[in-house]
């Protein structure tokens, strides 16, 4: 009797590093947002800023520099969520002609598999990338509302809604940056999840080194140290 666990084409190798790549995509995800308190990650030290940026653009005069900014950030949506669209339909045509791959794993003397096999590991792929363009759409819709609510800012220093929407402006574009970051974590594990096309082990050395990676640029980087310089308070 056979006890080895499969799911359709997946052996349990493939089912193990598929489980890693899953975890650490949500282990990370959740300890970048959600980092210890004396230990802050990039993002959570950039919402601190983000709220300093409308603070200190109540006294701006005039907003130019704020309003290039939000154009940039927007910009910088728009390009990661075209190149997204633009991945996903290169998986979904390789996943409708796999030949392509099989004969590719024969140049390499690789173990092919069933047809279903290679399907399912570049539809993981064609999924990250989905969740990626999804989080930069709607980050753009955020950014969006933040460039609106930094326009309804008054520009009177002295009227009593200036902070309070200043505060408001910024905890949308905090959840803006929010979504964008997590469209980018999608984008580095869709581009590891393609390791998997060279076999589950070597899926699980490239989902641990895209963890390591993601996780010292969050909390132990050079752009760390120079954030924790004068933080705003």
């Amino acid at each position: 009797m056979e006890n080895t666990l499969h799911i359709g084409p997946l052996g349990p190798w493939d089912l193990a590093a598929l489980a890693l790549l899953v975890g650490c995509w949500l282990w990370i995800g959740w300890r970048t947002e959600h980092p210890p308190a004396q230990r802050p990650s990039v993002g959570r030290l950039m919402e601190g800023y983000r709220r300093e940026w409308m603070r200190q653009m109540v006294t701006r005069q005039p907003r130019i520099f704020d309003g290039a900014m939000m154009d940039g950030l927007r910009q910088s949506t728009t390009f990661f969520a075209s190149t997204a669209l633009i991945a996903i339909g290169g998986g979904l045509a390789l996943i409708g002609n796999p030949e392509r791959i099989t004969d590719l794993a024969q140049d390499f003397a690789l173990d092919e598999g069933p047809k279903l096999l290679w399907e399912a590991r570049i539809l993981t792929a064609v999924l990250f990338g989905a969740n990626a363009f999804m989080k930069f759409v709607w980050s753009h819709r955020l950014f969006s509302y933040a460039a609106i609510a930094m326009a309804a800012v008054p520009n009177d220093a002295a009227d009593p809604l200036a902070y309070p929407r200043a505060e408001q402006a910024a905890l949308v574009n905090i959840n803006a940056a929010k979504s964008f970051n997590r469209g980018l974590r999608s984008v580095y594990f869709a581009l590891t999840a393609l390791a998997w096309l060279l076999g589950p082990e070597v899926l699980m050395i490239v989902t641990l080194f895209t963890t390591a990676m993601l996780w010292r640029r969050e909390f132990a980087s050079t752009a760390r140290r120079a954030l924790l310089d004068n933080p705003p308070v």
